[in-house]
């Protein structure tokens, strides 16, 4: 685990930026609101004592027969960053530490508008459990984890969060 995961001058979360943890009201027709995270740790070792490219947690959900990031909805009255949070353990049993906020998604999810909201994240401690929503945990380099992700989209959280990493 790095001594200092996330630059502290790139983390918007925690350092005043524009973006609020306040969920908008719900309307009838209203926008799906979700959060998730990159969940990321340090690549092993060289023999030289350099470190390979970071792995992300990847997760296979069997309803969906899909690969992606840990995220989900927000439940009523919960904040974007609590449900990041929330998401991540339940679908990988691993309690986190939140660092900068990566880009938005939004797209059309059965018809409706969905703003997905993401952060990178750390792993402080927990295990992974197979479950009904989720039932495989995998840690990917880079470029493994952009080729095994399902849907696109996902593929440029990837890079967003290498950015932030490796400058």
């Amino acid at each position: 685990m790095p001594d200092r995961p996330f630059p502290p001058d790139r983390d918007r979360s925690r350092s005043g930026g524009a973006r609020t943890d306040r969920r908008p009201a719900a309307g009838p027709r209203s926008t799906v609101l979700a959060a998730g995270a990159v969940l990321w740790v340090p690549g092993p070792l060289r023999k030289d004592g350099s470190r390979k490219k970071p792995r992300m947690a990847l997760v296979h959900r069997p309803k969906y027969d899909d690969w992606s990031l840990p995220k989900g909805k927000l439940d009523p009255g919960e904040g974007w960053r609590a449900a990041a949070l929330r998401e991540v353990r339940e679908e990988t049993g691993m309690r986190c530490v939140l660092g900068a906020e990566l880009p938005t998604q939004h797209y059309l999810a059965q018809g409706r508008p969905k703003e997905v909201r993401y952060w990178a994240a750390v792993p402080i401690g927990g295990e992974f459990r197979p479950n009904r929503e989720v039932d495989r945990l995998e840690w990917l380099p880079p470029r493994r984890a952009k080729d095994r992700l399902t849907h696109p989209r996902d593929r440029m959280l990837i890079d967003a969060l290498l950015e932030l990493l490796l400058g």
